[in-house]
């Protein structure tokens, strides 16, 4: 592969950054007639993208007015929460899979009828992706984009220490022979997560479950994740193929190992796909699906998308804007722009086609193989303080001072019921 110096690497949508956003003090439900939308933008660009997607809202709705606010991700979530006590969320309001637990009760629940009335239907979407707002078995919102997690490698390094290169259909036992082979010369052979989706995504596709049942039960000392998040730890600990934490705050310290070139693999999420590859670094990266565990690869389907407030007044409009922002205009204009891998089947190609050659073919067979076995994140109504408990803790378990066996069975004990 080609070493590109182009870009930097940034999170591009789904559950790290997405494309729009949230910007007035009340929530406001309509003004009117008026159907507001709520996102959250982390640019100016950002919020341009977004307006050109509400350009084709305008364009399909002419007798509907329509207003959009934004504001950057916390304070969205933060104006969110007021919104919704107070009934007052806006008629059509962005939701990312991760955050959708703790708001559920602000959203109306949708189902086929209501995808007619918005001009959609369940098959324009790419397999698994209605899953991504959905929570036990009840659809909130519909998704704009979908993601799920990759391992990013370090070419240069992996070739320079002998080691293999990760590819389609590669096995934990791979995983292991290269990160030990890779780990020397001072330089490791992974970088450990520390984010909920990046520590969490080699115990759930190596234990072939999830922490939480589809019924929202939590599940965080099911024998089978336990097992391959205690094995996840011992990566630090027993293997000694990744490097410790520093600090509770390096929420980003796997990724961050990576792109300073001192851990040959990194996993994170499709929507960092085009900035690795194009690291500012210089080193020539690659991609490649979770590896396959005996109990299969697992791997979750994430995103982000719009639903409509259970407050709103005005549903059989807000239905038809929702149906405009996630039509085949303004998912083309998301696909062809390159800025995220769209949640409609036949837009999907555009991003590919809006893809440097260099990589093209590369990035399109990784992204085919690694949804092929995509599920649903399932979450408690707890989940946000069960990530808030066991994110600080992370680091005295890669460090040995805690064992990651006691934090979930303490974490389970806490909020499991």
């Amino acid at each position: 592969m080609k070493k590109m110096r182009v870009g930097a690497v940034v999170a591009v949508a789904g559950v790290a950054v997405a494309l729009t956003g949230c910007t007035s003090a009340g929530g406001g439900a309509a003004d009117g007639d008026t159907v507001v939308v709520d996102m959250w933008a982390g640019s100016e660009d950002d919020t341009a993208a977004l307006e050109a997607q509400m350009d084709v809202v305008r364009e399909q709705n002419p007798d509907i007015k329509v207003e959009l606010r934004t504001a950057p991700w916390g304070d969205f979530f933060t104006k969110l929460t007021t919104n919704m006590a107070s009934g007052n969320m806006a008629c059509v309001t962005g939701m990312n899979s991760g955050m959708l637990a703790s708001y559920t009760s602000g959203f109306t629940k949708l189902t086929d009828d209501d995808l007619a009335t918005a001009g959609l239907a369940a098959s324009d979407f790419a397999e698994g992706s209605l899953e991504i707002l959905s929570n036990k078995g009840d659809m909130y919102g519909v998704p704009f984009d979908v993601a799920t997690m990759l391992t990013y490698y370090n070419e240069d390094q992996l070739t320079a220490a002998g080691a293999d290169l990760p590819s389609i259909g590669w096995t934990f036992d791979d995983f292991e022979a290269i990160a030990a082979k890779a780990t020397t010369d001072g330089k490791y052979g992974f970088g450990i997560g520390m984010g909920d989706f990046q520590w969490q995504a080699l115990p759930i596709a190596k234990g072939g479950v999830q922490p939480v049942a589809q019924d929202g039960t939590l599940q965080l000392t099911d024998p089978a994740f336990a097992d391959a998040a205690e094995w996840y730890a011992g990566l630090v600990t027993e293997q000694k193929v990744a490097a410790p934490v520093a600090s509770a705050s390096d929420g980003g310290w796997g990724e961050n190992q990576f792109t300073s070139e001192n851990a040959a693999m990194a996993v994170d999420g499709t929507w960092n796909a085009v900035g690795y590859l194009t690291n500012d670094a210089g080193f020539a990266a690659g991609m490649a699906p979770l590896p396959t565990g005996e109990n299969g690869n697992l791997s979750l389907i994430l995103g982000s998308g719009y639903g409509i407030a259970e407050s709103c007044e005005n549903k059989e409009d807000a239905l038809k804007v929702l149906g405009s922002l996630l039509s085949k205009d303004a998912q083309d204009y998301i696909a062809s722009s390159g800025r995220s891998y769209p949640a409609r089947a036949e837009s999907q190609p555009l991003y590919f086609e809006s893809l440097d050659e260099a990589y093209r073919e590369q990035v399109e067979a990784t992204f085919v193989a690694a949804f092929e076995n995509v599920q649903g994140q399932y979450v408690s109504d707890n989940w946000a303080k069960v990530g808030t408990f066991v994110q600080p803790s992370l680091v005295s378990i890669y460090n040995g001072q805690e064992s990651m066996s006691a934090v979930l069975e303490s974490a389970q004990q806490q909020f499991g019921n």
